[in-house]
């Protein structure tokens, strides 16, 4: 057994396992139920429209770029390495045990505020599809939360259960959703260029253009949500200990699920945009729309055809806070096992899965989601809009810290296996994702927003602080069955 980094030990404990069995698709599953197309294309374009206006589809053309980028880098690491702490390995075998473990309890924070986001939109999702087939014709307020909480509840149940089955469901009821998805799609981008649209709305090309008077910072504000929508395209790294060819089938699950996430929200929200109008009137009831695509679906096909969209999405939103919960629970496992050896959170049950640490994952984020709707008085709305902001601002920097550790590892650490001109890639992923935190921190936004990097800062002082007290918690096992030479 060696260890990474020269300060830091490893347990004398005997390590535990997670079973190995997964193939290829099943890791895709992973990263498509938690990036959720279907769940995502129908709510998080929103929060862009709010910053760009109809210039939707550029921001997410932008946050795709960035996305590819940052694959490059996850898909050169994951052929080295396989581990169940993702980024936490990749950092701490690059940048040391310490950066590793900060890294890894960052990314675990965007699981769990991602968590809510989407527990908290399938109850939106829920709310309004009971509210359209007259089964709950005037739901309260609290009602999305209702739905969140109870799908909480099963998430939870099914995340200590084995990921294999899990996997072939989520990435099932995805399929089917986002295959309805682009048939609306494609049957209102025909009605557009056919003239045959609602009020005569017209194919156009300004939805890739800035209105008048809008700032092109603004762009990278509204790619937030484009990250966000990315977001867990990733997630399949955490299952490269159980993975049965992981340095062939890991790298291939997230560049295709990067690549299939690019081509399909660019086009879906310039469809959207497009199909509510790219005028002030259209951008305003595109932001103010339940379920965009399941407004989409009525309008310009059948009352069916939305309300069976608004149900997809509902569960899609399930599939994802699902996927979110395992994602987070192996990180937490992976810290706790390096740190304490089998004992507590860093233990598996019979069936080979971290059910302790899915516990913990899922209890914050009831927490997250208590703070909002209780102790804040938010709406649903306003807590996925946060929780999602937050999530990602971290999300950004742990993706930054992990692109410098894969530089440090593929550019300056012999033996050098990587051709020199590929150097450009990384370099130019840290540009987009810098640029993109520094347009969501100056100017420093006002009201509520004023508290979203506060939290998601907070949040990365406090894994830095813990380290720095407890030094003990940087400990990274780095097993020779687990990385490549």
């Amino acid at each position: 057994m060696a260890v990474s980094d020269p300060d830091a030990a490893t347990p004398a404990t005997v390590t535990p396992r997670l079973r190995r069995g997964l193939n290829v698709w099943q890791a895709v599953g992973l990263s498509i139920a938690l990036m959720a197309p279907s769940m995502a294309a129908n709510i998080n374009p929103q929060g862009t429209a709010k910053a760009v206006g109809r210039a939707v589809p550029l921001a997410f053309l932008i946050a795709t770029v960035g996305v590819l980028l940052v694959a490059y880098v996850f898909v050169r690491l994951c052929q080295r390495f396989h581990h169940a702490g993702s980024v936490y390995a990749f950092v701490a075998a690059t940048l040391g045990a310490r950066a590793g473990t900060v890294a890894g309890w960052s990314l675990m924070g965007t699981y769990c505020f991602y968590g809510v986001v989407t527990s908290t939109a399938c109850g939106i999702f829920g709310t309004a599809f009971l509210q359209q087939v007259g089964l709950w014709a005037q739901p309260p307020d609290w009602a999305p939360f209702l739905i969140s909480g109870l799908a909480l509840v099963l998430v939870w149940l099914l995340t200590v259960i084995p990921v294999r089955g899990g996997t072939r469901v989520l990435l099932s009821v995805e399929g089917i959703t986002v295959a309805l998805i682009l048939v609306v799609s494609v049957a209102v981008l025909a009605r557009l260029i056919a003239g045959t649209a609602p009020e005569g709305l017209p194919a156009t090309w300004s939805v890739f253009t800035l209105s008048p008077g809008t700032e092109v910072s603004a762009v990278f504000l509204g790619a937030v949500f484009g990250f966000l929508s990315f977001a867990g395209f990733e997630a399949s790294a955490t299952l490269g200990e159980e993975a049965r060819e992981p340095r062939r089938d890991i790298p291939r699950a997230i560049l295709g699920t990067a690549i299939f996430g690019g081509l399909y929200f660019v086009f879906v929200t310039a469809v959207e945009v497009m199909g509510f109008g790219a005028d002030a009137d259209g951008v305003a009831a595109f932001t103010s729309s339940p379920s965009l695509l399941g407004d989409l679906g009525t309008r310009y096909v059948g009352p069916w055809v939305g309300d069976l969209i608004s149900l997809g999405a509902a569960v899609s939103a399930f599939g994802c806070a699902l996927a979110c919960a395992v994602g987070g629970s192996r990180l937490l496992f992976a810290l706790s096992r390096d740190a304490a050896g089998s004992r507590g959170l860093g233990g598996v049950s019979r069936q080979g899965t971290p059910a302790l640490a899915a516990v913990v994952v899922v209890l914050a984020m009831y927490g997250i989601v208590a703070a909002g709707a209780l102790g804040l008085r938010a709406s649903a709305m306003d807590v996925f809009l946060a929780s999602g902001t937050i999530g990602t601002l971290i999300l950004l920097v742990v993706y930054l810290v992990t692109t410098l550790g894969a530089i440090r590892l593929l550019f300056f650490t012999p033996p050098l296996t990587v051709r020199r001109w590929e150097l450009v890639i990384p370099l130019a992923a840290l540009v987009v994702l810098g640029y993109t935190v520094y347009a969501n921190v100056v100017p420093y936004p006002e009201g509520a927003a004023a508290a979203f990097p506060i939290v998601a800062g907070g949040w990365i002082l406090l894994g830095i602080l813990a380290v720095a007290a407890v030094p003990r918690l940087a400990r990274f096992a780095q097993r020779e069955d687990l990385t490549a030479p």
